[in-house]
């Protein structure tokens, strides 16, 4: 058997000449028996009338050896042939930290070469490339790696929702097998391509957790299953579409990167391995204090009045933006929803002097410009469309779905990409342009290319090349992601993007639900989170400027309000919010983001600490209408226990969290409690009315 291991995590693999299979890993400790080398310290006993062994559950479980789930090889060639494989180890490499395999099945014609690894953050990774070795085309339908979890998993928790609703925790008990599917084309406001498994009662921090995630943008299908004998694993991979993928002799297919964490005391350390990973391993450039943007959408929709917008810039900069983003409407014949996607030149119509006027006043403040697109798409009404129908994943013989009057290029087609390319390039070049907010507003529907076969692989591949080609040639420019808000959040596009933005809901009740599952998979120097007005656009409902702000401040901040018609007490106020975020920003985007228990369900609690806990900023949130009057208190295990804090309200513009007639000695002023005591007893809270939210500051004395 082997083992490999990094920072206290370890993976067992089995030796030998077939499969690899990982046996156990986790955060083993020093102590661990010296049986446990022994692959068969980890065999159960078998009943009667089943095989004289059990079918292992194998890096890419074999059906040939009657694995009794979804294989994690199947396909086929024309004749029917090469559906079950089973394959040979014809090669191994074993390091400290990582383990590669070459696997060869001569009947089958295909070979896998995969490499599992425990890399920075104390993650496990698989990655896998499948080629055809065989002398005709195979199609693959299925590459899935498999990774135990300990039968003691009883509960298991994923992330789903829907549009200004996404990455909802839901949590069930885990007594068969639960499956993830995602066949948007894009990741999806539906789903995540993420799962998590835990001891029965699990909470941020208590309890044993192991998680996966999938690096994908495009369709997957995401497993925790029990088998019948006990045994269960996850297994993560990319969903394909019939005859998506066909491979000609000496073809191959490499998959997306399957990432796994676990934790021994929790979701937030075991989550929090996900943002290490990130933060050390997938970042594309290092980040320095993530500026404050301002966002024109929600001020000015496609209305693009140069006057307008200059004093829009001018404000913007009076309550200390320090970045300003024209949106949608700037281009072609764009003066509402209907037209001019794929047209990506600046209209003479709303811009007779050209962008450098409002250019030249965003960066006299000191502020960097930045620029909406949406590239994969095109409206029907627009000239790329007019010269290149045929360019659209669409399907001959059918009438295309349309959605928001657009349709989805094909960014699988080498001139698509390159239309595009010079497109965006001209534009960059042209203008003092330092951040691309690059949307995408529509699922992949029928979505074939120009063969008849299905595109949507072929367009994620092609899109990850154009932000690369991009990001090369303006290395200056900083790139969002967004999709509708939060329908394309994962490590494959973050491996390409600085910034995403969670949701297209402001509504701060909303939004501090939304954060807490994205948390779960992404650090909060990349969550675009905006205070938006009083009144949210996507629910109707008003909050104050306090609750707004405490939401938004706990992520990448933004403002997407219309500041000119602010009164001047919002404005003041504002202006204290931006202030705050400035002075804390370095804790809130390098330190260790942590989610806090609370026994009431209104209360969504949340923080981040620095690394020598001496200092953390918290917030707590009333979301809703409670029973009780008052709240139990909120306790905090993630500072030192042998040090003494100052702990200390921040209130945003004065605004208390509730009417409170004898609120707790601490809230006057502040006072000094033990890390011990915060972390056993707990801090005493004050009352909360709904909608109403709390900073607090702990710093050591």
């Amino acid at each position: 058997m082997h083992r490999i291991s990094y920072l206290g995590t370890s993976v067992d693999i089995t030796g030998g000449d077939g499969m690899p299979e990982i046996l156990g890993w986790g955060r083993y400790g020093a102590q661990r028996a010296e049986a446990d080398k022994n692959a068969d310290s980890y065999r159960g006993g078998l009943p009667p009338a089943v095989a004289s062994s059990h079918p292992p559950i194998g890096l890419f479980a074999e059906e040939s050896l009657g694995f009794p789930a979804m294989p994690g090889v199947s396909g086929h060639r024309a004749d029917g042939t090469g559906w079950s494989p089973r394959f040979r180890r014809t090669e191994e490499r074993i390091s400290e930290a990582s383990a590669s395999f070459v696997l060869d099945d001569e009947v089958a014609g295909l070979q896998i070469v995969t490499t599992i690894t425990v890399a920075a953050g104390a993650v496990v990774t698989i990655d896998a490339v499948l080629t055809n070795t065989g002398d005709t085309p195979y199609t693959l339908a299925t590459l899935a790696p498999s990774l135990p979890v300990p039968a003691a998993a009883s509960e298991v928790l994923t992330l789903s929702g829907r549009w200004t609703m996404e990455f909802q925790m839901d949590r069930r008990p885990f007594i068969k097998k639960t499956v993830v599917e995602n066949r948007r084309g894009r990741t999806s406001h539906e789903a995540a391509p993420a799962i998590f498994v835990g001891t029965e009662g699990f909470a941020e921090s208590d309890g044993h957790v192991w998680g996966a995630q999938l690096a994908w943008s495009g369709n997957f299908r995401v497993t925790a299953d029990r088998l019948s004998d006990g045994r269960c694993y996850l297994q993560l991979g990319e969903l394909l579409l019939p005859g998506e993928v066909s491979l000609a002799p000496g073809e191959a297919y490499d998959m997306p990167q399957m990432i796994a964490t676990c934790s021994d005391n929790g979701l937030t350390a075991a989550s929090g391995r996900f943002l290490s990973f990130h933060r050390q391993a997938v970042r594309p450039r290092e980040l320095g204090p993530r500026p404050v943007n301002l966002n024109t959408w929600e001020a000015v929709y496609f209305d693009h009045d140069l006057q307008t917008l200059l004093d829009l810039a001018d404000a913007a900069a009076d309550v200390g933006a320090e970045r300003f983003v024209l949106d949608d409407g700037w281009f072609g014949g764009r003066r509402g929803e209907t037209a001019g996607l794929g047209d990506w030149f600046v209209s003479p119509d709303a811009w007779p002097t050209g962008l450098k006027p409002l250019i030249d006043r965003v960066t006299g403040h000191g502020m960097v410009f930045g620029i909406w697109f949406e590239p994969e798409m095109v409206n029907p009404d627009s000239d790329l469309y007019r010269l290149h129908p045929d360019w659209t994943l669409t399907t001959d013989g059918y009438e295309p779905i349309l959605a928001r009057h657009q349709l989805v290029l094909d960014f699988g087609r080498p001139e698509v990409r390159a239309n595009m390319f010079d497109q965006i390039d001209a534009i960059l070049s042209n203008h003092d342009i330092g951040y691309v907010k690059w949307d995408y507003n529509r699922n992949i529907v029928q979505g074939s290319d120009a063969t008849g076969r299905a595109g949507v692989r072929r367009h994620v591949l092609g899109l990850y090349e154009l932000l690369d080609d991009l990001r090369e040639k303006h290395p200056q420019v900083e790139w969002e992601s967004c999709a509708s808000g939060g329908a394309r959040i994962d490590m494959g596009v973050l491996a390409r993007t600085d910034r995403v933005w969670t949701s297209d809901s402001n509504d701060a009740a909303d939004r501090q639900l939304i954060q807490r599952g994205a948390s779960l998979l992404i650090p909060p120097e990349i969550m675009g989170s905006h205070i938006g007005p009083p009144t949210s656009h996507t629910t109707g409902r008003t909050h104050s400027l306090g609750f707004r702000a405490a939401t938004a401040l706990f992520g990448h901040l933004g403002i997407e309000w219309n500041v000119l018609t602010m009164t001047e007490e919002d404005r003041v106020a504002l202006r204290e919010v931006v202030a705050l975020y400035k002075t804390h920003r370095r804790l809130l985007h390098t330190g260790v983001p942590v989610r806090l228990d609370h026994p009431d369900p209104s209360i969504v609690a949340h923080g981040v600490v620095d690394a020598d806990l001496t200092e953390g900023l918290f917030s707590v949130a009333s979301v809703h209408t409670r029973a009780g009057s008052a709240l139990t208190p909120l306790v905090i295990p993630w500072l030192s226990n042998e040090k003494t804090y100052r702990v200390e309200p921040l209130l945003i513009g004065g605004e208390v969290p509730g009417k409170d007639f004898h609120p707790p000695s601490w809230f006057d002023g502040g006072g000094e409690m033990t890390g011990a005591f915060l972390g056993g007893n707990g801090l005493p809270l004050p009352v909360f009315w709904p909608e109403r939210a709390l900073l607090i500051r702990v710093t050591e004395v």
